[in-house]
């Protein structure tokens, strides 16, 4: 994979900032990890029937429940290890493969209005929503959530996540590199 340039974190230091990656030795699942100025952030495989699994027992139908299965999805833990409040946004942050340019992680808003399209109903995109991670969130040091995050890679392929925060009034960020979408068979 050649290396991406995310011109939007060039000018903050990157440094600190390793992720380090493991595998659950019982479900073959993977896991990357950062912990940087003052914020831990985690991805974890989820499988595709896992997602299959957890939507069909909230209402989806089985087609909407695949829809989302076709998705690289993960579970994602942000952690205040700091001593400063931190602020996020996920609509900021960014991924990108080898082939394909950054783009954002898409939001409730438009899984949502995909769900209405698709007929799913009220509750069961009443549970989506609180499934996924939170658009927005304030963590105060100590504080931290999770919740789903939906990428449109393949399953198998790699990208980098550019995942960025505010604290102390300032923009804080890294690349979580290398970060590889459960395959079907996980």
């Amino acid at each position: 994979m050649r290396r991406l340039t995310l011109t939007l974190l060039a000018a903050w230091p990157l440094t600190g900032w390793a992720t380090t990656h493991s595998v659950d030795p019982e479900t073959g699942l993977a896991t990357w990890q950062t912990e940087t100025q003052g914020a831990q952030i985690r991805l974890t495989q989820i499988s595709p029937d896992q997602i299959r699994g957890f939507y069909l027992a909230r209402g989806f139908s089985p087609e909407a429940a695949e829809r989302y299965a076709r998705e690289c999805v993960f579970m994602t833990v942000v952690r205040n290890i700091g001593d400063t409040t931190i602020h996020h946004r996920l609509a900021d942050w960014r991924y990108a493969t080898a082939d394909q340019p950054r783009r954002a992680v898409r939001g409730k808003p438009a899984w949502d209005a995909l769900w209405k399209r698709m007929g799913v109903g009220e509750s069961a995109r009443i549970a989506f929503t609180w499934a996924q991670f939170p658009a927005t969130q304030t963590f105060a040091p100590g504080d931290w959530n999770q919740g789903m995050t939906a990428y449109s890679v393949p399953r198998g392929e790699v990208f980098d996540l550019q995942v960025v925060w505010r604290a102390g009034g300032k923009a804080h960020g890294g690349i979580l590199e290398q970060v590889r979408c459960a395959d079907e068979n996980s």
